[in-house]
């Protein structure tokens, strides 16, 4: 079956045989339209079941109440988090989302920013692939007058606004810890490298093991370990070796640590007396594992709320001067459970 063709002014018009200026008008309420000329078109709209395009209506005003939302991944608790926060906020001012997902592909990616600026969003929220290298398609945002806030994962040579965490402090406080619960061999799953994010948290693990006099092994860092299946394969070659590591930082996220429980588990190796694990993100499944997983919490719904506050806020104190770049910086929380407690 055809789908029924929208009701448009110009249908009611013709059934009232009026002009279409007059039924925009009575539909605005207008006082150019008598009352009994705007009862009969009101009525006559509600027959016909016209909807007001509001889209149409905000376009005309200069602005659509959109913003477009791009992340790697929709199905991944921290991100899903991110878009709740920004739904919450957005709806409050009468804002609606556009939600798009890149798959962690750079060529998908670009179509998904083409578009949302095709859709004349107000604003493109975004959080960049990990195979993410050149970023004219963001250039191409700003250069359309389209605002653009970047978050967790981001392209730090483009100035706009960005909300992002204290990403090398978490991974030192979380090397810490496991150095305190006596582990020595810690061993580090990263993420690429070309993002800022993973390079700021491998800073933090070094850091950390130099603070307390721990050498570095290059054996004990594995590259790209940021799934669940290659932080899996990661893991397999590290218990591997002649020395094998006592505890596993899986920098990149909960489901790399998810893969080093998994391993772990089906070796018979006991967690977290022989091999300690730390993932990143706190998922929620985290809680459930069994041991639970240390993780860190990244305040996802928080930075969420604070990226379209802050979209809101420079729409209000927009002026004719230029704006300075803001980076908001939001402090995660370590979350220690079973799978480091050795030590009380």
């Amino acid at each position: 079956m055809r789908n029924k063709k929208r009701t448009t002014i110009y249908d009611i018009a013709k059934k009232l045989n009026i002009a279409a200026s007059s039924v925009s008008r009575a539909l605005n309420n207008s006082n150019h339209v008598n009352e009994a000329t705007k009862k009969l078109i009101i009525k006559t709209a509600a027959e016909l079941n016209y909807k007001r395009n509001t889209l149409a209506s905000n376009l005309r005003k200069g602005q659509s109440k959109t913003i477009g939302v791009v992340v790697p991944f929709i199905n991944q608790n921290f991100f899903s988090n991110v878009i709740a926060g920004i739904e919450e906020a957005s709806y409050q001012k009468g804002y609606n989302l556009i939600i798009c997902q890149s798959n962690e592909l750079q060529s998908k990616e670009i179509k998904c920013v083409n578009t949302l600026i095709n859709q004349h969003v107000d604003c493109i929220v975004i959080s960049i692939s990990a195979d993410s290298s050149d970023h004219r398609h963001l250039q191409n945002v700003l250069d359309n007058g389209i605002q653009l806030i970047q978050f967790d994962r981001v392209a730090d040579e483009l100035e706009t606004l960005k909300v992002i965490n204290d990403n090398e402090q978490a991974s030192l406080e979380a090397v810490s810890h496991l150095i305190e619960q006596g582990y020595k061999r810690i061993a580090l799953l990263e993420g690429p490298q070309n993002l800022q994010i993973f390079r700021q948290r491998k800073a933090g693990y070094l850091h950390a093991l130099r603070k307390y006099g721990i050498p570095v092994l290059e054996e004990l860092i594995v590259e790209n370990a940021w799934t669940k299946e290659l932080g899996a394969e990661g893991t397999q070659k590290l218990l591997d070796l002649a020395e094998p590591p006592d505890a596993i930082f899986a920098s990149t996220s909960d489901f790399s640590a998810l893969g080093v429980l998994e391993v772990a588990t089906a070796m018979g190796i006991k967690v977290p007396a022989e091999l300690g694990i730390c993932g990143y993100s706190n998922e929620a499944f985290t809680e459930i594992t069994s041991p639970s997983i240390t993780t860190i919490d990244q305040f996802s719904v928080y930075m969420g709320k604070t990226v379209a506050n802050l979209y809101f806020q420079e729409m209000d104190n927009k002026d004719d001067t230029e704006v300075v770049p803001k980076i908001i910086s939001i402090k995660p929380k370590l979350i220690v459970r079973s799978s480091t407690k050795r030590n009380g």
